[in-house]
């Protein structure tokens, strides 16, 4: 298939009440709204990728560029690659959700993802916090750094309340995923998450929401889930 012939079918999958639903997010012209599981159908022809992937994610449409994070084959991405995903990543959906999971799968995801957290940029730092939480969700223990997630944790507790609106969700979800994927620091994520309480997050034109990292770790620990990691980082 070719990036027309992709283009084609998912502008046939597209609904006007997911359009709607994605814009209500951040998402912008052009778009279709194609729900992410209708994309299987198309993924069974293309597969895994690479050059189409490029061709999708440059073409602006939020639904081709979601689809080029499904398609696209991570090990084959260079940082210079990851740079440019990023840049055009104009809101979380793509930063969080595209770009990040792709990351978590490349052997440079954490390389990568410090220079993002350390950038000041909100959706830079938003996809860096939330490659870690794909990661830590996804590989064993044994592949990180106890020492370096304790310090991040630390940075999370000292900063959370003054970073940027999104970056303050995947941080967040962040102190909640080493509570419950990362064995050797979920004491101390318990910790982390009664001292920094709750997260007021403010939203344009809504009220603000509270996350509440504490009440939703101990969710999973009542349900004897602790420890828990996926199979596979992308769907």
């Amino acid at each position: 298939m070719n990036v027309e012939m992709v283009m084609q079918e998912l502008e046939a999958l597209g609904k006007e009440r997911t359009k709607k639903l994605y814009v209500s997010n951040g998402a912008h012209e052009p778009l279709f709204g194609v729900a992410t599981g209708e994309m299987k159908s198309i993924f069974k022809k293309t597969k895994i990728n690479q050059p189409l992937a490029e061709q999708l994610y440059a073409t602006g449409n939020y639904d081709a560029m979601y689809f080029a994070g499904i398609i696209a084959d991570p090990k084959a991405m260079t940082e210079a690659d990851f740079e440019r995903w990023i840049d055009a990543a104009y809101f979380y959906m793509l930063s969080d959700y595209v770009v990040a999971v792709t990351l978590a799968e490349a052997d440079i995801a954490q390389e990568v993802a410090d220079k993002w957290i350390a950038s000041g940029e909100e959706l830079r730092m938003s996809a860096g916090w939330s490659c870690y939480c794909w990661l830590l969700g996804n590989r064993p223990d044994g592949e990180f750094s106890e020492s370096k997630m304790a310090n991040m944790l630390e940075v999370v507790e000292n900063t959370i309340h003054d970073s940027p609106e999104r970056t303050k969700y995947a941080m967040n979800n962040f102190i909640y995923t080493v509570g419950v994927s990362y064995l050797p620091l979920h004491d101390k994520a318990v910790e982390t998450a009664k001292a920094v309480g709750p997260v007021e997050v403010k939203r344009d034109k809504k009220n603000s929401s509270f996350l509440l990292a504490f009440e939703n770790i101990q969710k999973v620990v009542d349900k004897g889930r602790v420890g828990f990691k996926r199979k596979h980082v992308r769907c």
